[in-house]
């Protein structure tokens, strides 16, 4: 039963720390925030108000704000008001998403300006109803099962235990005055048709219907709670960061359960139901692609990078350091590359490569691979692409992003560093212009 007693203990559930706040409270008019305004001022606590004007029902939508403004002024409640206009650029469609987008901006701005903790709105034990019904038919996961969060993001949500009956029966009770917005009868949008058709037929079947679907959803909510805590031990064992990549152990991801594979990958923005299975049947070296992150399957891994604006974070693979600009400047004829490379890219044994300096054209220099990039690997028949090189090698594709290859002024590869030397450019026995690589 709501009541004075019930609400406070309600709010101060939601204060982990068990200490009041600052707040503003959004209020439209309706029965549910007036009485949530009825209550907070009895708690005398430091609030303000909010209100947005949409102006979508005439006079209705004047009255509703006055109603919300002159309740504030009888109780000297500071009062913040957000009018619509043509700036606002009101969409023909979607008008309850843009509705919304432009009242939590308007109260952010609000909380940042009058330094206030926590927004709390009126959403009681119907909505929640509501809400289950259109995630339900959204096949929205058991988070989405889970109803509307009552603590979240600094928004708090006292009333969610409470129903709406109770609500209109305390506003009779304390004469708490409100406004009935009409056009929540009319079954425009989903939601209003769940509220309207289908939410009383379901509350028929049952008198204590609403008391039983709270419990149920508590129930819910334990079972998410668990399941996050053990995906999280999970993600320990088998999660890893190495120089910005997020590295995922393939063999152990792929024992787990699909839930728990999607549960991990949708963190990462790989919610496509049809794309999941292929991540785990798909080759090494295959790419995904996800709007926030992309990743790579490598024989032991599933690498993820995170993408900033259209490109990730792997290295660059435009980079190019010139290594040599022209044959004159080779002294005695030996080019040494080990200032230019990293030691993980340097020879382990005494490797030369040695070229026909008449073959080359420079200036010399070192990158990362590119897209179609092929070469004519010395003890080997024919050409190969260096992605097919790195396959055939068994290289990983972490260790891939951090080789280097030799190329001409012709963009010509000349060799992958350290593994092997192009044939073709390389010197034969009375060859009259010998340069040596060395690493």
């Amino acid at each position: 039963m709501l009541t004075q007693k019930t609400f406070e203990a309600a709010l101060r559930n939601l204060h982990r720390n068990n200490t009041w706040s600052t707040y503003l409270l959004a209020v439209s008019g309706g029965a549910d925030s007036m009485v949530l305004l009825h209550l907070f001022k009895n708690l005398g606590l430091h609030f303000e108000v909010a209100h947005v004007n949409y102006k979508l029902r005439g006079k209705d939508s004047e009255d509703d704000r006055g109603t919300v403004e002159d309740s504030c002024l009888e109780n000297n409640i500071a009062f913040h008001l957000y009018e619509v206009s043509d700036k606002d650029n009101q969409p023909e469609n979607s008008i309850q998403n843009w509705a919304r987008n432009l009242r939590y901006a308007f109260f952010r701005k609000i909380q940042e300006e009058r330094k206030l903790q926590h927004l709390v709105t009126a959403h009681h034990l119907n909505d929640q109803l509501e809400t289950f019904i259109i995630n339900l038919s959204k096949a929205a996961g058991i988070k989405g099962l889970s109803g509307i969060p009552p603590n979240e993001n600094q928004i708090l949500r006292p009333l969610l235990q409470f129903s709406k009956d109770e609500i209109y029966a305390f506003a009779a009770e304390h004469e708490v005055k409100f406004r009935e917005d009409l056009s929540n009868k009319k079954n425009d949008y989903l939601r209003n048709f769940i509220r309207n058709e289908i939410a009383p037929k379901l509350l028929e079947t049952n008198d204590h219907f609403l008391e039983n679907f709270a419990r149920s959803l508590n129930y819910l909510n334990q079972v998410k709670t668990f399941a996050e805590e053990k995906i999280e031990e999970i993600e320990r064992k088998i999660i890893s960061e190495k120089e910005n990549l997020i590295l995922i152990q393939k063999a152990e991801f792929s024992k787990q359960s699909d839930f728990v594979k999607f549960e991990i990958l949708k963190k990462f923005s790989f919610d496509d139901e049809k794309e999941f299975p292929k991540i785990f049947s798909a080759e090494t070296g295959k790419v995904f692609h996800a709007p926030n992150f992309q990743l790579t399957v490598d024989r032991e891994y599933f690498v993820l990078t995170k993408k900033i604006g259209e490109k990730s974070n792997l290295p660059n693979s435009d980079e190019e350091i010139i290594v040599a600009e022209s044959l004159d400047i080779i002294k005695h004829h030996t080019l040494s590359l080990s200032p230019f490379i990293s030691a993980e890219s340097k020879a382990s044994s005494d490797v030369k490569w040695i070229f026909d300096g008449d073959k080359l054209q420079f200036p010399l220099k070192i990158r990362k691979k590119k897209q179609g990039d092929l070469f004519f690997p010395i003890g080997m028949i024919g050409k190969k692409t260096v992605s097919k090189f790195f396959k055939d090698e068994k290289i990983p594709i972490l260790a891939q992003q951090k080789i280097w290859l030799l190329c001409d002024g012709q963009d010509n590869v000349l060799g992958v560093i350290p593994s092997r030397q192009d044939r073709r450019f390389a010197a034969e026995v009375h060859s009259n212009s010998k340069i040596t690589v060395i690493f």
